[in-house]
């Protein structure tokens, strides 16, 4: 009977198109992933080979190659451009589910289990960046001795865990300089977002709001500083050999805390969403796990972090 009472708590939501809409976005950026960073089309300076080398050669070329023709960012951007409509999109009607009641208790522990679950993965990602940073930093002498049949160039293992012939000397980066600040702004940022978390609990929204903005401004200093941090090694990459595409080192280096970045900003945005939703008078102090969600993913961050901190930085630094 269509008029039949609702016995269950589990909500049937309407059919969606963003599974199917989030599928096509995730393959056009990891199509333009795979574009910018390896390519799929030889490249020739001098001899430029129209449309396929402009779109289809290495976008990573736009930084140390002069005089490229270059568009291998193109299908990147878009890619970006369609997860980030389809994220809108879906996200805004999780919202509105939310906002109409819709989330049940039995609905929030579900939402709780794909939330952990989504955390579960983004740090197997990272265990994969330090499994091959460690491989690499700890057995760089054994690859040294491996059959050249086998591998490129094994002697650049030796000292630079390099890729190229000779390989570069491990460069890194001060750690008591602007990555020590940036691991103060992160630490800081958990204090606040904690901070605002329990005073949503109390009701005291003022607070919350506050503690909230607070994250946001400090996620956001800590991406300039981490700009700043990659501008001053890219001005130095002719004369320290410590770049993307330098070494095992510098590209592991460089995709590690890029990709880190990268979570904080989509964290900043997170929060963010949250700060609006909570001025606007959303959340309420019995359901907000939208807020609960976004705190979790950024204590994900700052963990992170400090592992990063920790072995990428310093141990190498002494290295």
């Amino acid at each position: 009977m269509s008029d039949h009472a609702v016995e269950h708590d589990y909500d049937l939501i309407d059919p969606s198109p963003w599974p199917f809409f989030s599928g096509m976005a995730v393959l056009i950026w990891g199509f333009g992933m795979v574009v910018f960073f390896a390519g799929l089309h030889p490249r020739s300076v001098e001899n430029p080979n129209g449309m396929m080398e402009f779109l289809f050669s290495r976008g990573l070329d736009m930084w140390s190659v002069e005089g490229a023709s270059n568009g291998g960012w193109i299908i990147l951007l878009l890619g970006f451009i369609a997860m980030t409509y389809v994220m809108i999109g879906w996200w805004r009607d999780v919202i509105r589910e939310a906002d109409a009641g819709t989330h049940t208790p039995v609905v929030q522990i579900g939402l709780r289990y794909g939330m952990i679950m989504f955390i579960m993965q983004e740090i197997m990602f990272f265990v994969g960046w330090f499994w091959m940073f460690f491989e690499f930093g700890l057995f760089h002498k054994i690859r040294a001795k491996w059959n050249p049949d086998v591998t490129v160039a094994p002697e650049s293992y030796a000292d630079g865990y390099g890729l190229n012939a000779g390989g570069n000397a491990i460069h890194t980066i001060n750690p008591w300089d602007l990555p020590l600040i940036n691991t103060l702004v992160l630490l800081l940022s958990g204090t606040t977002v904690t901070w605002a978390h329990h005073a949503l609990i109390k009701n005291d929204r003022k607070s919350a709001s506050t503690g909230l903005l607070l994250t946001v401004l400090l996620g956001i200093f800590f991406t300039f500083l981490q700009g700043v941090e990659y501008m001053e090694e890219f001005s130095h990459r002719d004369t320290t050999g410590f770049w993307l595409d330098s070494n095992v080192y510098g590209s592991t280096f460089f995709l590690a805390t890029g990709f880190h970045g990268l979570h904080v900003l989509i964290g900043t945005i997170f929060l963010f969403v949250i700060w609006l939703r909570v001025v606007r008078g959303g959340m309420k102090p019995d359901q907000h796990f939208g807020f609960e969600a976004a705190a979790w993913y950024w204590h994900f961050v700052d963990v992170v972090w400090l592992f990063l901190f920790t072995f990428v930085y310093v141990v190498f630094a002494l290295h």
